[in-house]
Formats: C-alpha cells, structure tokens, sequence
C-alpha cells in the first residue's frame, strides 16, 4: 500500500494532482465550470469522465473564483484507483477516482470517517452486501474484487446470489432495463422478477400510495373515495434479476439463479450533485 497527499488550489496549477494521477497511469485535465443558466447558480466544481485524441481522461471544472481545495488522500496503484478530497469552506466531499474493468471512473463517497481507498470501496457497498462479506467470513482482499461469495458486481450494481429463490412464471419480465435515473446508461437484464415490499394503494388523488390499513381508513370514513380508480402496487419490492446482464461499458454477466440487486451506495453522498460521469 502506498499512500500520497497532494493539494489543489487556485496558486497550484495542477501539478501536484496530476502527479498523483500519473502513478495510476491515467491524465487529469482542469477547465472553467460551465457557466449558470436560466437562474441556476454555478456549481463550485465539477468532476467527470472525457476523451480526447490521447483517450480517456479525469475532466475537472473549477470556478474562477473561491475555487476548492482538492487533496488526494491516498493512491493504490495496485488497485488503479485513488482518493480525492474536495473542501469548500466547512463542506467536505470525497470521490473515488480510478479504472474499472474497461473504463476509467469517478464516484461520489458516502461517509466522514472514509480516509483511504479501500475504505472508500467499502463505503460505496450497500448494507446487505457487507453483512453478508462478514457472515461468509470472505477474506479482506477478496472484498475488493468484482466478484466474491457475498456478490457480482456490474459497474454500480451488486448482485447478491439467492440460489434457493423460486420465482413464479408469471412474475418474470424479460429484457428489463436496469437504471439509476435520466442520464445513465441502463444495463439490460435477460429476465427479472420484483418481489415483496409493502401492498399499497394509489390513484390520482392519492398518487404517493397509501398504506391498506390507511386505505381501509380512507373508504370506511369516506364512502366516496371508492370511486377514484384506485390500483394496487408494492412500495419498495425487491429487485431479482436472472441471465445475461449486459452493458456496453462493460463485460455482460452471466448469473445462472437468481441474485438480489442493490445499487452502491452514492446516492447518499453529498458530493454525488458534483459527478457529471453517469455510467
């Protein structure tokens, strides 16, 4: 392990980050942000993935003025990936940059505590996938493998086998799309099944949905509410997802049973509203 601290700031024209880059093989660029539109403020920086004629780089846009101060944290070269630490004023946010499987990345990092590369990886795994590395007692260097007896990972998503599951025929959707929200690419999955969650009911004046026993509420005391074309739903279902999961960004996957999905965990990250990269 090796570990580096570099600081970026408007007096430092990038040599220092672009040093740390430069021991995982991979380039580093700064730009101006792009300037506020139709009332919206300017974001103090943002990080993204680009390419230019020498292929893929790190893209950083800095404000001319009150630009943040970026440190690196830590660089794994085994690992080809680093951490970065962006402060402005008393806000810290940190990101995880580096090259996975055919592309390079950047991810928002979830967590004060996070100080090194690893600890940022198991940062961004969901809940569920650590409890169950800990339960099967997976050994510490097969945690940061794509794949190990707790899960299969696909760029953001962990798939956690649940070999026992039986799903019923008519619960299977085929070719389901696999997103994180407008922008991303979706990764398709060969067959997909949505289980459990909680029953709700939803209609136009309730669009949300409602718990059963709220709904029961709602009817009993209200006679009339049964006449608004109500329709009943699962709130938060689990996702399984069975067969070939493809990407073009990535290796497609092939998961002979069922595996529970899970997204990582950036979206709880403060500084996911500073990544411009969607895989």
């Amino acid at each position: 392990m090796s570990t580096s601290t570099a600081v970026l700031h408007t007096a430092d024209p990038l040599q220092l980050l672009q040093r740390s880059f430069a021991r995982l093989g991979m380039r580093v660029l700064a730009a101006p942000t792009h300037l506020a539109r139709w009332g919206r403020r300017a974001s103090p920086f943002a990080i993204d993935v680009a390419r230019d004629a020498h292929g893929e780089h790190f893209l950083i846009r800095l404000p001319e003025e009150a630009a943040p101060e970026l440190l690196t944290l830590d660089v794994r070269p085994e690992l080809r990936q680093l951490l970065l630490l962006a402060r402005v004023g008393d806000r810290k946010d940190k990101f995880l940059c580096g090259f996975d499987e055919r592309h390079l990345f950047t991810a928002a990092v979830p967590g004060q505590s996070v100080r090194d590369v690893v600890g940022a990886m198991n940062a961004l795994k969901p809940t569920p996938i650590q409890v169950s590395e800990a339960h099967l007692r997976v050994r510490s260097k097969d945690r940061l493998r794509r794949r190990n007896a707790a899960f299969v990972r696909q760029g953001e998503w962990f798939f956690a086998p649940t070999p026992d599951l039986i799903v019923p025929a008519q619960r299977v959707r085929r070719n389901e799309p696999l997103t994180r929200g407008a922008g991303s690419k979706p990764h398709l999955c060969a067959e997909a099944a949505r289980l459990g969650g909680e029953p709700v009911m939803a209609c136009a004046r309730r669009p949300n949905g409602i718990s059963m026993e709220r709904y029961a509420h709602l009817i009993q005391s209200n006679p009339k509410a049964r006449a608004w074309n109500w329709q009943s739903f699962q709130r938060n279902p689990e996702l399984y997802v069975r067969g070939d999961v493809r990407h073009k960004d990535h290796a497609t996957l092939h998961l002979p049973f069922w595996h529970r999905v899970l997204m990582n965990t950036e979206n709880e990250a403060g500084g996911r509203q500073f990544v411009a990269f969607l895989d």
